[in-house]
C-alpha cells in the first residue's frame, strides 16, 4: 500500500512539473518520442501521433466553426438584400393598398411565407383580401394581443390558441410557429408556418424589426391607414 502510494504521488508530481514546463519534453527528444498516449479506443500511440490527432480534431473544428459563420454570413446578406428590395417597393406604392399588397406580395415570394395575415385598427381604401381583417384597436377580441402591443416587440414561437384563432381563423392548423410584428398604431402583421420549429422564442429579429419599420412608415404616409 505504502509502495502504491508513493507512485501515485511521484506520478502526480511529475504531471505537475510538466504542466509548468511545458518545453521540458524539448530538451530531451528521444523521451518525447519513446512516451506512448493511451487512447479511448484502439492501441496506444505516440506521444508526436497523439498530438497530431488533437490538431486534426481542432482543425476540423476550426473548420466547421468557419463554415457556420460564412453561411450566417451568406444568409444574413442576402436577407439584408430582399430587406432592402422590400423597402423600396414599399417606396414605390402609391397608396396603402398597394403599400399593403407589396408587403405580403414580397412576404409570400422572396420570404417565404406560408400563410401571411394582415391585422389593422382602421380599414384602407379600396382594398379588400382575404389576408387582411380589420379590427377596432377597442375591440374585446384584441385583449389577447393587448400587452404584445404595449410591449412593440416581435413575437416569435407557437402562439396561443386565442391569438391564432383571431389571425387565422380556419387556417391556424398553417401556422405550428408564427412570428407577430407590430404596426404601431396601425395593427399586426402575422407570417405563420407548418413547420412548428421554423419560428422559436430567441431568435434574431433584426430583420423583421426592419420590415415592420418598413410597412408603418410606408403606411403613415396615407392618413386612411
Amino acid at each position: 500500500m505504502i509502495e502504491e502510494k508513493n507512485e501515485r504521488l511521484g506520478a502526480h508530481e511529475v504531471a505537475t512539473f510538466l504542466r509548468r514546463h511545458p518545453a521540458f519534453l524539448g530538451q530531451f527528444p528521444d523521451l518525447a518520442l519513446s512516451l506512448v498516449v493511451p487512447k479511448e479506443e484502439g492501441q496506444a500511440s505516440s506521444l508526436a501521433s497523439y498530438q497530431l490527432d488533437v490538431l486534426r480534431d481542432k482543425n476540423r473544428e476550426l473548420t466547421r466553426r468557419l463554415n457556420e459563420l460564412f453561411a450566417n454570413a451568406q444568409e444574413n446578406e442576402r436577407l439584408a438584400v430582399r430587406t432592402h428590395q422590400l423597402s423600396l417597393a414599399l417606396m414605390r406604392a402609391g397608396s396603402a393598398a398597394d403599400t399593403l399588397r407589396a408587403m405580403v406580395a414580397v412576404l409570400g415570394e422572396d420570404f417565404h411565407g406560408e400563410v401571411v395575415r394582415v391585422l389593422l385598427f382602421k380599414p384602407v381604401d379600396g382594398l379588400s383580401a382575404d389576408w387582411l381583417q380589420v379590427v377596432p384597436e377597442a375591440d374585446p377580441a384584441l385583449a389577447p394581443f393587448r400587452d404584445f402591443l404595449a410591449g412593440n416587440e416581435p413575437l416569435c414561437g407557437r402562439l396561443n390558441h386565442d391569438k391564432l384563432e383571431l389571425l387565422y381563423g380556419e387556417e391556424k392548423a398553417r401556422a405550428a410557429s408564427a412570428v407577430l410584428l407590430p404596426l404601431a398604431g396601425i395593427g399586426m402583421l402575422t407570417v405563420g408556418s407548418a413547420d412548428a420549429n421554423r419560428f422559436f422564442p430567441g431568435m434574431g429579429t433584426l430583420f423583421l424589426r426592419l420590415m415592420a419599420e418598413s410597412l408603418a412608415t410606408g403606411l403613415g404616409r396615407y392618413p386612411q391607414a
